[in-house]
């Protein structure tokens, strides 16, 4: 059995490299794009640094506005999500079953049509809809149902129902429990949940286009419109803007999440 795996190892590394290989090739010709002269010239023209630098000078504060709307969506779900978590994980009843699944439906259904249905419901509050706190409301109806999913997997585990049953036999209170037992104990999964809604926020385009207005652009909606009014040239440096903000940021989160699984996991 052993010598059979060794014989499969490289099979399976090579499949692994050309997978690797075949995703990576076009974020790195896009990258390669934005920094020379002229990509129909190719390397010829020899590189430069100006495209980054207009990208910087017209969609530099999107930068900002979107790390602030990522961050603002993983505060304002954990906040509402590990609650409704613990009421999920521990409800048995069928009205919590059908909110769960209500809960999920922004996820099944387009962002465009979540978008159209926020639009419907709250465009005529000019101030509000003219603002980022409408895109934010947009993200965190889309990334809610992750928090609430990851930390419900982690409130159900048997170990945590005993461990709450004993806190309360010693005369803990619910909010000493909650608070001093349960959400320690589901921390690591509270990051990961974080994590993930950070992530799928900052990437967020489809809800994001329908919700922006012209002073309220985004990464992507601006990677967009970099690609569109532009020259291929700038689009591509604006990929590389955003791998450049993005990529720091995600590993930080990453290096987080795992410190708090070996300081917090069991």
């Amino acid at each position: 059995m052993r010598q059979a795996t060794h014989n499969r190892a490289p099979f399976l590394f090579a499949v692994t490299a050309l997978t690797s290989l075949f995703m990576i090739a076009p974020m790195l010709l896009s990258v390669l794009a934005g920094l020379v002269n002229n990509y129909s010239v190719g390397i010829k023209s020899g590189f430069t640094l100006r495209w980054l630098q207009e990208v910087w000078e017209v969609y530099g504060g999107t930068v900002g506005w979107s790390l602030v709307i990522a961050a603002a969506s993983v505060a304002v779900t954990a906040t509402i999500g590990v609650p409704c978590a613990y009421a999920l994980a521990r409800s048995r009843s069928r009205a919590a079953r059908a909110f769960e699944e209500l809960l999920t439906l922004p996820v099944a259904v387009p962002g465009l049509a979540t978008a159209l249905a926020l639009i419907l419901a709250y465009g005529q509050i000019a101030a509000f809809r003219q603002s980022f706190a409408f895109i934010l409301v947009g993200h965190i109806v889309f990334t809610l149902p992750f928090m609430v999913r990851t930390v419900a997997s982690a409130f159900q585990r048997n170990d945590l129902v005993a461990l709450e049953e004993a806190a309360r036999t010693l005369g803990a209170s619910f909010p000493q429990r909650f608070l001093g037992v349960l959400v320690p104990a589901v921390f690591p999964a509270i990051v990961a949940g974080g994590l993930m809604v950070f992530t799928l926020s900052v990437g967020e385009f489809n809800l994001t286009w329908m919700l922006h207005t012209p002073l309220t652009r985004t990464l992507p909606v601006g990677l967009a419109d970099s690609y569109a009014s532009m020259r291929i040239e700038v689009g591509s440096a604006y990929t590389l803007v955003f791998f450049i903000v993005i990529l720091p940021v995600l590993w930080a989160l990453q290096a987080l999440a795992q410190l708090m699984q070996k300081r917090y996991g069991t």
